[in-house]
């Protein structure tokens, strides 16, 4: 907006901005975020929160908004600021949404799961009665600001985990990013996506990989932003995982969780016959190279069903599953039956 602009730059008035950090990135980043505002004369406020799945809760979204009252932002100028990993991007967003019913906020993702996946699309969202994201809403930021040099911060767990849900892309939409998985992963790991000028053998894997990951995120976001078609690709490996995912918290993360409901859904894809043994056991030891669990004891079958029961319940009556039907192309399934899914998973188990 031009006027807002020229408001902003004739020092008429002073810039302020409320951010809400993630307080282990502050600890490693806090400083300089501070010393950007002092610098360029910016009245400020940052509150360092810990944002975690346990600590995901309407709790925190009501703390933050009493922080953002006494500090009184203008919610047409000023954007509230998140920097930190999903939970954090998830929470902030949520808060935005319900302050003066909704003010612009901006998502700085520090961790790479938060990079390919919360950065993009309109949901935010806490966790509610031991249910995943069970409160929440449609409020897309008003930008993503996306720096891969905050990856190289992360332990390599959460490269790994960030490396699920860019694995979940490659699988239902792109066979190209699958390769470039198997062929890099391991480097993507030891080099925690930085780019570095010289690497011709991995010709910028980290900046393909991510670029790639999003835009195909996007296609898929983009025209069902409000989810109003329930058939959804990007649900692949987010049927059994949120049950799973908070019945062993906090032993697995959400990539990690995620990638085990995927590795089930490719043995019942095996099992419906839509995918080759070989191709089978292709993705299986790709999910092993980026490092990523296969299995799970908490995985019982009692929680495989008692998870699509809920499917049922949220998705209009059908499971509505995504399941590979070759490298990189995929479908919806609504005739799955409990018996090719008891077979699967005994397959699944034994191996």
């Amino acid at each position: 907006d031009p006027q807002q602009l020229e408001l902003a730059s004739s020092g008429k008035r002073k810039l302020r901005r409320f951010v809400v950090i993630d307080e282990v990135v502050d600890e490693l980043y806090g400083s300089k975020v501070r010393e950007y505002f002092e610098e360029n004369n910016v009245q400020h406020k940052i509150l360092a929160l810990p944002t975690t799945e346990e600590t995901k809760s309407m709790d925190l979204v009501l703390n933050i908004l009493k922080e953002v009252q006494n500090f009184s932002i203008d919610r047409r100028t000023e954007p509230i600021i998140a920097i930190g990993g999903g939970v954090c991007l998830d929470i902030v967003g949520l808060a935005a949404s319900l302050y003066r019913r909704r003010t612009p906020y901006i998502r700085v993702p520090t961790t790479l799961l938060s990079y390919v996946d919360a950065s993009v699309g309109a949901k935010n969202g806490v966790n509610f009665l031991q249910c995943k994201n069970k409160l929440g809403g449609y409020t897309p930021p008003v930008a993503s600001f996306l720096d891969r040099s905050f990856i190289q911060s992360i332990p390599r767990r959460h490269i790994s985990n960030g490396l699920g849900e860019i694995l979940k892309m490659a699988l239902m939409k792109h066979k190209g990013l699958f390769d470039l998985l198997k062929r890099h992963g391991k480097y993507l790991l030891d080099t925690k996506f930085q780019s570095y000028s010289g690497s011709s053998d991995n010709r910028d894997a980290a900046l393909q990989t991510t670029r790639i990951a999003i835009e195909t995120m996007l296609e898929e976001l983009a025209p069902n932003l409000w989810e109003d078609d329930l058939d959804r690709l990007v649900d692949f490996g987010h049927l059994i995982s949120p049950e799973l995912e908070m019945r062993v918290l906090p032993s697995l993360m959400h990539g990690e969780a995620v990638n085990i409901d995927m590795a089930f859904m490719t043995y019942v894809a095996y099992a419906r016959g839509l995918i080759t043994a070989k191709e089978r056991e292709e993705i299986i030891q790709c999910m092993r190279g980026l490092e990523l669990p296969v299995w799970h004891g908490g995985c019982s079958w009692s929680l495989i069903k008692k998870a699509l029961m809920e499917r049922l319940k949220h998705s209009g009556g059908q499971t509505r599953m995504p399941l590979p039907t070759g490298l990189g192309v995929a479908e919806i399934f609504n005739d799955t039956s409990e018996e090719t899914l008891a077979r699967a998973y005994k397959l699944w188990v034994r191996d």
